[in-house]
């Protein structure tokens, strides 16, 4: 089964400014830089990626581009979770056979009330016996599109053998402890928060997929390994630093925050692809400051 233990960054998705596409340069750029640091895995097309404004030919194209610049060592995850059983099989299996060593799989939630937890064990346990690599069940965050998967069922999931952990982003630490104490003995559970990765990770996560990361890989990274080696004060240090810049950035701003705090920092960020708006001039003024209280930019003269 997949090492799951760690912190993975949920990469953004640039786009070329001139045509709207995909700016794979930019990527392989971005994924040689986070690779220096201490990250367990990259996960592509999650919310963060804008995944749900991308098709899946393109998803397809990012694993290709990042398989052939990421080492072996740092887990490729993919985003590819659809509306239909059919077209999230299709997908894995093709992200797969491009590179990929585990999907994401969100639940499908246009049809909400007919999502029973019957419907949805029948989906995910098709995915799973499907799927070549390993499934991470997602739970997305509750304030967008999606569903809340009952523990119950998320515990009768584990049980399945190609089912291998969890992204718990509801943001609430009870239910993270929740999850490890009722899933089975093994199953990995990810804490999708910034601001919970070390709480999370003391009742029982196995580490985070946290946005934040994208911009601060090392004090994220550097978390898990002070944690995991006993040293809670320095862990505590790193929590101290990460949590306010998730706060402020992933969930004050959003996906065109931490875009644009990418450009401030080198990377390649962009705007992010329409419907989204790019960000106004003062909100981008206002995310350089953010990464200055952070320590990640000198403070203007």
């Amino acid at each position: 089964m997949v090492e799951l233990t760690g912190v993975f960054i949920p990469a953004v998705t640039p786009f070329l400014p001139e045509t709207g596409e995909v700016d794979l340069a930019g990527l392989r750029h971005n994924l040689r830089r986070w690779a220096e640091h201490p990250v367990q895995g990259i996960v592509l097309a999650g919310t963060t990626g804008e995944a749900v404004l991308l098709d899946e030919a393109e998803r397809i194209t990012l694993v290709r581009a990042a398989a052939e610049v990421l080492p072996r060592e740092i887990l490729l995850t993919v985003g590819t979770g659809l509306e239909s059983t059919r077209a999230t099989i299709r997908l894995s299996r093709a992200v797969a056979q491009a590179g990929a060593q585990a999907v994401l799989v969100q639940p499908p939630a246009y049809y909400r009330g007919a999502m029973t937890p019957e419907a949805l064990r029948e989906h995910y346990r098709a995915v799973a016996d499907a799927s070549p690599v390993p499934v991470i069940v997602y739970q997305a965050p509750l304030r967008m599109s999606t569903l809340d998967l009952p523990t119950g069922l998320v515990a009768e999931l584990s049980r399945h053998p190609n089912i291998a952990g969890v992204k718990d982003s509801r943001g609430k630490l009870e239910l993270v402890g929740e999850l490890v104490e009722k899933c089975r003995e093994g199953f990995q559970v990810l804490v999708g928060s910034g601001a919970h990765l070390y709480p999370g990770m003391e009742v029982g996560a196995a580490g985070g997929i946290v946005a934040v990361a994208n911009v601060a890989p090392g004090a994220s990274g550097e978390l898990y390994r002070a944690w995991k080696a006993g040293r809670s004060s320095e862990a505590g240090r790193l929590q101290q630093r990460i949590g306010p810049l998730h706060q402020e950035l992933v969930a004050g701003v959003g996906v065109g925050g931490v875009k644009a705090a990418l450009d401030f920092l080198g990377y390649r960020g962009g705007d992010p692809r329409p419907p989204l708006r790019p960000l106004a001039a003062n909100r981008r003024a206002e995310v350089r400051k953010i990464l200055v209280r952070a320590g990640l930019l000198p403070d203007l003269p």
